[in-house]
């Protein structure tokens, strides 16, 4: 026999998929100079947006530092990934995006930027749920970083603010005001992969400078799939950040793989051609949003650096055909085993 549950998350995925058819530290300082800088201003063909009340201009592609790990199925030496990074600032990214518990992504990152440092905006996350530890995670940071100071540094998704309530991360925000004013820190944010109610108040509390949101045509997080009322609340974090001049950054734009490296082996025999357009598409979906600043994208290869390149440095407009794409993989993908065993949220 059926249980409710069980029938309440097929009724669940049948509308999710009904609906997406229809949518479109210490006495470190930074150098006083830097305070003022605006990496990337000479991006090359990658158009470029000003990262809301931050003042920093940049090209709208970032580089997402998760992409990196080994266990996260790089495929790449410790070196062939330090050249990565470092080709993709050649080719024009400026935002690099990791964390603390990313694995060796900072240290790589670290490597890869350390001559280039004042070139570019860093950011990275603290994802304790403890005050007292702040100031430890940031060091260790910095250390793998190669830096002694961060542009951008936020409370983590998962872990933290999913862990956390309300206020328990205003006192993390506490002790990352302790490093802005110790001019270790440039920026404070955070990131939210799902619990955009949390993610809502933050951004009323006008503490933060920027926000990190999920954000792309499939509705996912961390470990969950939205309903449609916490969608309703991304959109509510949307509208109120761009309204107090935040910056806006979207991470999951490729669905974090689902409509990417992974889709191939997520829906086995959709067709192979169509497969390598989705990608293009999915980032395309969240250009037409003016109030996004930066899409930061993981990156594994240079061939995927390339691509996305190639995406925005291109017609950003999101085709009839593009929308037809991305409702015809969703519906198969949200009949998967893969996404039936995320909870929904």
């Amino acid at each position: 026999m059926k249980t409710k549950s069980t029938l309440g998350r097929r009724e669940f995925l049948k509308k999710t998929t009904q609906a997406l058819a229809t949518v479109a530290v210490c006495e470190r300082r930074m150098p006083a100079d830097a305070r003022a800088e605006t990496p990337g201003q000479s991006a090359g063909t990658i158009p470029t947006r000003t990262l809301g009340k931050t003042g920093l201009k940049l090209p709208i592609l970032g580089y997402g530092g998760a992409g990196l790990p080994k266990r996260w199925r790089n495929p790449l030496s410790q070196e062939d990934r330090v050249a990565l990074v470092r080709y993709a600032y050649d080719r024009g990214l400026r935002y690099f995006d990791t964390a603390g518990n990313y694995l060796e992504s900072q240290a790589i990152i670290g490597e890869a930027l350390k001559d280039r440092r004042r070139q570019v905006c860093l950011v990275t996350k603290v994802e304790t749920t403890k005050p007292e530890e702040v100031r430890k995670a940031v060091e260790r940071s910095l250390k793998e970083l190669q830096t002694d100071y961060l542009d951008v540094l936020l409370i983590h998704g998962t872990p933290g603010l999913q862990q956390m309530s309300v206020e328990q991360a205003m006192k993390i925000h506490a002790e990352l005001v302790k490093l802005r004013g110790e001019k270790i820190v440039r920026f404070l944010g955070f990131s939210a992969h799902g619990y955009f109610d949390k993610a809502l108040a933050l951004i009323n509390s006008g503490g933060f400078d920027l926000c990190m949101l999920s954000y792309g045509y499939i509705p996912r997080g961390y470990d969950q799939v939205w309903t449609a009322r916490m969608t309703k609340l991304r959109d509510d974090c949307l509208a109120k950040a761009s309204e107090l001049g935040m910056g806006i950054v979207a991470m999951k734009v490729i669905g974090g793989g689902w409509l990417g490296a992974w889709s191939g082996y997520i829906v086995p025999g959709f067709d192979k051609q169509r497969l390598e357009q989705l990608p293009a598409a999915a980032i395309r979906h969240v250009l037409q949003d003016p109030r996004v600043h930066v899409l930061a994208i993981g990156m594994r290869l240079k061939q995927e650096v390339d691509a996305n390149l190639k995406v925005f440095s291109g017609d950003a407009t999101c085709t009839p055909e593009d929308r037809a794409l991305l409702a015809e993989f969703s519906a198969k993908l949200f009949e998967t085993d893969t996404v039936k065993k995320f909870k929904i949220e």
